[in-house]
């Protein structure tokens, strides 16, 4: 039905249950013992829930961005979600354009997403709506930029104080 091959029963099980719920599915990949899954922006937070309250995935270890520069989809949120009663890890990802920039939060889910989203935000330009408190958490609140992307320039090019000299420029 979707078009990918599944490795173990578990993920069998996953995989008909995201397709059950309606959430959209569009690649299941394995990097050594590790699921990942990516979906689909709209379907992101039901898969969420129901890998947390279905399948026991009731740790969020982990909650980035990542800026691919050139392409449609250019930001992603990654999730990394942790079984500890069964030993189980899961990967999930969803991308988005430039010029829509946004997810639903998942403090309901998890409240640790609150600080990660903050962060994910003060970094890559990533709103998280319904997030009960989303500004800056490292940057200067009026700080103009998203330094963790990639168009962000490695040197301030307003710098007055610098020799180049120095530096062989």
């Amino acid at each position: 039905m979707l078009g990918f091959a599944v490795k173990t029963e578990r993920d069998q099980l996953v995989k008909e249950a995201m397709v059950a719920r309606g959430g959209t599915i569009l690649q299941v990949e394995h990097e050594r013992d590790l699921l990942c899954i990516s979906v689909e922006k709209e379907a992101l937070h039901d898969v969420l829930g129901v890998l947390r309250d279905d399948f026991g995935f009731g740790s969020l270890t982990t909650l980035c961005g990542m800026h691919f520069p050139g392409e449609e989809l250019e930001l992603s949120v990654v999730y990394h979600l942790h079984n500890m009663r069964e030993g189980h890890r899961i990967r999930v990802k969803s991308r988005t354009a430039m010029d829509h920039p946004e997810f639903r939060t998942a403090v309901d889910l998890w409240p640790a997403a609150n600080w990660m989203e903050r962060e994910t935000w003060d970094f890559f330009g990533i709103r998280f709506t319904g997030h009960p408190n989303l500004k800056r958490i490292l940057n200067m609140e009026d700080f103009p930029a998203f330094p963790l992307r990639k168009d962000y320039p490695l040197e301030d090019p307003t710098r007055q104080d610098k020799d180049d000299s120095f530096f062989g420029r």
